[in-house]
């Protein structure tokens, strides 16, 4: 591969002559994902080490989702200033900085801080290697790249917590900001040797941007589908940040079986999306999107009978959670698309304003989860609870339309 001169680390209106590696894309877009993920089967380790409870332990994972959400909206535009080079490169090198401060954080507040100065670095590579795919590439070249590439990104959260576990009962809750740090650094040396500028600075300017979001928030459609589509699908941390203390504290399970009980979850996910761009074309997206977080709604009032009723095991537990996690890899794809066919003009943003949303509403169902000492009736209060106010707007947007 050629490297790239220095000065393409300025904007340029020509087409890149390097094209960029794929796998690397792919690589840099996992990194963000993979930091939330790998870092939950360690949580009561932490808690123990840093005196802190589960409801401050699951903070780390909150903050984390919380500056992902808030990077959503903020890494497109700016890119689309200066380039997707240079904001990339500032992306993980705060990444990259910010895992070895964390690394070496001592206390429970100083670690939550430095995972939302973490995940606004790794939210770079979860915004900009998709959009320089779009960069390069479009029409059926562009759907089959991010297809592609989405595949190889999935890798991440389903691995990373079984590589969470590992780590944390081997070398310690410490060494997984190790692996981050030299992943970030590893990712900064792949992009400045083999990744060109693709961007040309052409895009909106910020006026023309925060319209844009105006426009999406006055819309009760986009507002019924946002909604009801981050109900749907990131309240599922609720969940995932009360996992380890329900697996370890209340089911007497050791740390190492977190991670695989943890990818079960990934895997639902996969299933349901899988299921959805099957069924798509023989059955409305709307239709779709409500019978799949219908199925998420009762999966979720299961898990709290259970929970209520003082009889919960490992398989009670992960059954329900997994057909939950199948409904919402259903409701997941098809509340964006109709929240994105609102206005077609201004997809971007849409992308950017959901994708905020959906971290937002993440963050909060994480932090809910935390509270009370019976973690596995927090979150499933919290999932029912999401499950039913998604439908509420989802009833609500398709009024809305009618």
């Amino acid at each position: 591969m050629m490297r790239p001169r220095p000065d393409n680390f300025k904007t340029t209106a020509n087409p890149p002559s390097v094209p960029a590696p794929l796998w690397l894309l792919a690589l840099i877009t996992l990194s963000g994902t993979l930091a939330m993920h790998i870092f939950v089967p360690a949580l009561p380790h932490t808690a123990h080490d840093l005196g802190a409870s589960a409801g401050a332990a699951q903070w780390t994972l909150s903050a984390y989702i919380l500056g992902l959400a808030l990077g959503q909206l903020t890494y497109g535009p700016i890119s689309d200033h200066f380039g997707r080079r240079p904001v990339l490169a500032a992306g993980l090198v705060v990444y990259a900085f910010a895992s070895v401060a964390a690394m070496l954080a001592p206390n429970i507040e100083s670690l939550i801080a430095l995972r939302f100065v973490q995940a606004l670095g790794g939210c770079s590579g979860l915004v900009l290697g998709r959009a320089i795919v779009r960069d390069t590439v479009s029409g059926d070249d562009a759907a089959r790249k991010l297809s592609l590439m989405n595949l190889m990104v999935y890798m991440g959260p389903g691995l990373s917590p079984l590589i969470g576990s590992l780590l944390a009962e081997t070398t310690g809750w410490r060494s997984i900001f190790v692996v981050l740090s030299l992943l970030g650094f590893f990712n900064l040396a792949l992009m400045w040797r083999l990744l060109p500028e693709t961007s040309g600075g052409a895009g909106h300017d910020v006026g023309t941007v925060l319209r844009s979001y105006r426009h999406l928030a006055a819309s009760r459609r986009f507002i019924g589908y946002t909604i009801g589509g981050g109900c749907a699908t990131t309240s599922l941390y609720g969940f995932i940040g009360a996992a380890p203390f329900i697996f370890t504290d209340q089911l007497h399970r050791p740390t190492h079986e977190i991670g695989f009980y943890l990818f079960l979850t990934i895997v639902g996910v996969w299933f349901g999306s899988l299921t959805a761009s099957r069924l798509i074309g023989g059955l409305s997206t709307r239709r779709l999107m409500v019978m799949g977080n219908m199925l998420t709604c009762v999966a979720a009032i299961v898990f709290l009978l259970f929970a209520l009723s003082g009889s919960l095991t490992v398989l009670s537990t992960i059954i329900p959670i997994v057909v939950l996690c199948f409904g919402a890899g259903i409701a997941s794809p098809t509340a964006l698309a109709e929240a994105m066919s609102i206005n077609p003009a201004i997809a971007g943003s849409a992308s950017g304003l959901y994708g905020f949303a959906q971290m937002a509403i993440g963050a909060l169902c994480t932090a809910l989860g935390g509270f009370g000492g019976n973690h596995a009736l927090a979150a499933a209060l919290v999932l029912a609870g999401a499950g039913l106010i998604a439908q509420v707007a989802f009833w609500w947007a398709d009024r809305k339309r009618a």
